[in-house]
């Protein structure tokens, strides 16, 4: 009989572990970073950021950055209703799915900066003392070239997960075993009809 793989295995997933999260390849940390609107400083003071992402990521070459998007994205929404808009005859239900279509543009138009900027280390082999102190130097470096950081615990990478991988609008909360609130008895569950 063949063994079923997860989608947890599937993507190299193992575990939450005190500090980030276990994966085939180690351990990865993810701090957040806090972001700086450039659009208000001058030239001087965005050459001065520059000047100190390239100190922080010499201090700490195996420093990796990551930006996402801090809401959902909502381009496969708008596909739907566009393929609708194409096979829908009556007027009065055209009328609706462009006021959504328009709708969707003006929300993603919106949400176009909702970006969340990361920078992120990852572990091979480092007991879980090594990776304790490493983090420590890591934010104290990035706190000292005048970067606002914190890492992220485990409901912070679960809403980033979340939002990655399109299983939530919002990135609300998600349970860490799928089905978990059946068991507790949190919702109905349909009955089977025959």
């Amino acid at each position: 009989m063949k063994k079923k793989n997860s989608v947890q295995k599937l993507l190299g997933f193992g575990t939450f572990t005190k500090y980030g999260i276990r994966t085939d390849s180690g351990e990865i940390v993810f701090f957040h970073v806090e972001p700086i609107n450039i659009s208000v400083l001058s030239a001087e003071n965005i050459e001065s950021k520059i000047q100190h992402l390239t100190m922080i990521l010499s201090v700490i070459p195996e420093l990796e950055i990551l930006v996402t998007d801090s809401c959902e994205s909502f381009d496969s929404n708008k596909v739907y209703v566009r393929k609708r808009l194409q096979e829908e005859k009556n007027p009065a239900v055209r009328k609706l799915l462009e006021a959504d279509y328009h709708f969707l543009d003006e929300i993603q138009l919106e949400m176009s900066s909702a970006r969340q900027f990361l920078f992120v280390m990852r572990f091979h082999h480092e007991k879980e003392e090594q990776i304790f102190h490493l983090i420590n130097q890591a934010e104290r470096a990035m706190a000292e070239h005048g970067f606002s950081v914190k890492r992220m615990k485990k409901p912070d990478i679960k809403r980033m997960l979340t939002l990655f991988f399109g299983t939530a609008i919002s990135g609300e909360e998600i349970p860490d075993i799928e089905g978990e609130n059946y068991l507790r008895g949190g919702f109905d569950v349909p009955e089977e009809t025959n």
